[in-house]
This record gives structure tokens, sequence and C-alpha cells, in this order.
């Protein structure tokens, strides 16, 4: 497919400086082979398959007696781990206490042949496609997939693999597993009438999903888990709001702005972590502002754009350090666009997005992608996005940060006409214009609608 060679480093980054991994470490002190390189045409399947073998490989040395037979178990034979994308890197392995069972495995390991710590390290670094197979296979791993303890795993290992998740019209939210090229449909937000109909704005934090609305009873979050696969009540935001900005970093997420019920303009900002799913109230910002677009770069927040007033637009942004816990304006970091018959009020939020520390945005009016320049505060156009984006200024389309590549989603159609089409575009930065570089289309969603309500791009 066309998104395994245009986008082969986002379906899975490391985090790190060079260390050996469980499986390679492994292999080296347990295994003494000479396995010939696959050709070419067949790098990707050897590859998919390379965690497997070495477990097996590893087994196999580690306790020949008796591991061959659970090895080859109907379940466990139909396991496959993903490939990891490691592009040159290995991963940080921490020793932990108990590593070292002198080789013995016990009726009640995790994967025979294997200590419980090289097992988890293995499956912390297959895909987590493969989580819900994991979890079918018997009691353990059921408890070890149901507590959440492997996504924490693959954070402190820098092991992260982003899917896409998407909501198009009435329908319910879907996912899209870019390695594998496969949409899934997540069930049905349990919420009333009014959310459902009302505009919402989305999140991705850590393993999780926020979306947030209004229900008859007024302001709420729902939470879509990735380790329960199942939608909950999120705690409100100390003082809740819509029309606001919003990025994570990890397991945390800050929201700034927005409007209260009232509709007055909000000044304060918030941040969310999932790890205990409490809200912390920050300090003010400089100005208020809605409709803005929110961001992390360098390790800092960032707000830009957005309006003051019900008529007021802000050209300035400001930058929120994370450590001093203070605000910092920056003038004309987002120059007010021409609105041309628009109001400023009916134009999206800005469309941004950061791709290894470098902002972008994509203009609603010229249809352009444009990169921010900080030392001199400045944007230039790079490129023109693959759809229109001046014929709902801005609305109903995404312009998200995938991993190395920009995606642009919205909607398309034959000859370029609308047949309820929604198609999925990247582009790699680093690729540059070079030999006409074009977007590539990752897949193509039929049925969807026109129109993109939300978008977030988690990478757990």
């Amino acid at each position: 497919m066309v998104f395994r060679d245009s986008l082969k480093h986002p379906k899975m980054k490391v985090e790190g400086v060079e260390h050996e991994s469980p499986v390679m470490a492994g292999l080296q002190s347990h295994v003494s082979l000479q396995l010939p390189l696959p050709s070419n045409q067949n790098l990707r399947i050897s590859q998919d398959d390379w965690h497997l073998l070495a477990y097996l490989l590893l087994a196999h040395k580690t306790n020949t007696k008796g591991v061959g037979q659970g090895l080859l178990d109907k379940e466990v034979r139909a396991l496959t781990f993903g490939y990891m994308g490691l592009n040159g890197k290995k991963p940080i392995i921490v020793a932990r206490s108990g590593e070292n069972h002198g080789g013995q495995s016990s009726d009640n390991s995790l994967l025979p042949g294997l200590n419980d710590d090289m097992a988890l390290d293995i499956l912390a670094w297959s895909s987590r496609s493969n989580y819900p197979n994991l979890a079918c296979l018997n009691r353990k791993f059921r408890s070890l997939i149901g507590s959440g303890y492997l996504y924490k795993l693959r954070r402190q290992l820098g092991i992260i693999e982003h899917w896409v998740y998407l909501a198009c019209n009435m329908m319910p939210w879907e996912a899209f597993d870019p390695m594998r090229q496969k949409w899934m449909r997540l069930p049905r937000i349990p919420c009333d009438d009014c959310f459902t109909c009302a505009d919402k704005e989305s999140l991705a934090v850590g393993s999780e999903l926020l979306v947030f609305g209004r229900e008859l009873s007024g302001f709420a979050i729902w939470m879509y888990s990735l380790v329960t696969h199942d939608w909950s009540k999120c705690p409100l935001m100390n003082l809740p709001r819509c029309l606001f900005g919003s990025s994570s970093l990890g397991e945390i997420a800050i929201v700034a702005g927005g409007s209260d019920k009232n509709g007055n303009v909000l000044q304060s900002a918030e941040l969310y972590n999932s790890e205990v799913g409490t809200w912390q109230t920050l300090p003010n910002m400089n100005f208020p502002r809605k409709l803005c677009s929110g961001f992390f770069m360098d390790g800092k927040f960032y707000v830009i754009g957005g309006m003051s007033s019900h008529t007021d637009c802000l050209a300035c942004g400001e930058e929120y350090n994370i450590e001093t816990r203070s605000w910092r304006r920056i003038e004309n970091m987002y120059p007010g666009r021409d609105a041309g018959t628009f109001h400023p009020a009916m134009r999206s939020p800005p469309l941004v997005a950061v791709v290894n520390n470098q902002l972008y945005s994509a203009d609603q009016a010229t249809n352009e992608v444009k990169k921010y320049d900080k030392v001199n505060n400045s944007w230039s156009v790079v490129k023109r996005l693959p759809v229109r984006a001046d014929s709902s200024y801005g609305w109903g389309l995404a312009f998200k940060a995938c991993g190395n590549s920009l995606l642009v989603i919205g909607a398309g159609g034959h000859g370029g006409h609308d047949d309820g089409v929604i198609v999925l575009h990247s582009w790699d930065p680093e690729e540059g214009n070079r030999d006409g570089q074009e977007w590539n289309v990752l897949a193509v969603k039929a049925r969807a609608g026109a129109f993109v309500y939300n978008c977030a791009v988690m990478g757990c």
C-alpha cells in the first residue's frame, strides 16, 4: 500500500539513544545463527514476523523440553508481531529486579521459556493492533491487556504508534490503523441527542480520546479508553468551555481560552492529566480568546489565532512554559488572514500541525501549506493543499501531524466532485518538493459523507 512507503517512520516511532532491544540481545546471548538477509520484495514480510521468530528461537534455546508444543498451540501460531519501523534505532531497556530467573520457566509464565520481564518487553514492542487478540488467549493475557500496563511500558520505552480517529456526519467514531490499512468502528457514545447533534471538539491524550460537547444538562466530556474499548464520562473542567485551543503531550493535555456557557470569551487555561483523570487550573493567558488553536512545540504549549471578542481577531500568539508556569506574548505570530466576504467568526480556528518541532499551517483562504520560521517569526509557502479549504473556509477539513508526516483529511471524489468520500492524504516535509513530490493517498473512506466533524491522532 502507499502508506507503507510514504509513512514508514510514523507507523511506530522510537525515542532514545541506541541500546539493544531484549529480542536482539536475547538472540545474541542465546542463539548463534547466521540468518540470510531477505530480498527487498520480501523485507516487509520478514520484518513483520521478526519478533515472533526471535521469541521462538529464544524459547527453544532456553527451554527445549516441553516448550515447542506450547509454542505451536493454535492460538499462539495465529499471533503476528507487527513491524516496528525502528529506523536504525534501538530501544532503551531498563533492567528490573527479577530479570534473571536462571533460565527457568514456569507454567504461570506469559510466554513459555521466557521470564515475564522479557515477555512484557516483547509484547510492548508488538503492534497494539494485536492487543485485542492477545486478550482472547487466556485470563492472564486478558488481565494484562485490561490493566493498561503495556501502554505505560510502551511510553517508557519510547514506542509510539499512530492511529487516526475520525467522526464524519452523524456516524460513530472510526479509527484508522495506517500500519494495517484497517478501519475500525468505535462503539456509539451513550450520550443524549443534544450531544449527538451539537458541535463537538476532540483531543487525544495518553491512551484516551476525549470528545467535548453539550448535553441537555450542560457541558459534557465523553472519554473513549483504548484499555476498556468503551466510553465513559470524563470529569468536567474546573471552568467548562467550548471553542478552545488544545493539544496533548504524552499523558497530559492543555486547553486554553474558549467560551463559557454564557458566551463569555475566556482567558483561563487548564491542564488535564490522563493518568489520574484530573484537571488543574493554570495561570491566565495575557488575552482572552476563542476559536483559537493550540499545539506543543519544543516542550512548550502555544496558542495562536482566534478572537478576543465577537468582532476582534488576534494576530498574536502566546507561549506557555510548563516549568515556570508563565505565559509569553508573541506579536504577529499568526497574522490575520484575508477573510474576504466572510465574517471572521465564520472561519475555522487556525489549521496547524507540528512535525518534528516544526510548525505548519493550512491557509483556509489560499489553500496553501505554510511553514513557520521561529527565528524571524514569519511564514513561507511550501506546498499546495491536496483539497480545497476555502470552500467551507476551513471547516470540514482536518490538518494533523502523524509521526514525521502531515495529514490532510477532507472530501474527495471522482473528477474532483463530492461523492460522499473522505480521502486521507500524507506528505513528509523532510522529502521536500524534490522530484515533484506530491501528496500520497493513504486511504479512501467511502460513504463517509463530505465533512470531517472531528479528528484526532493518537500516538501510544
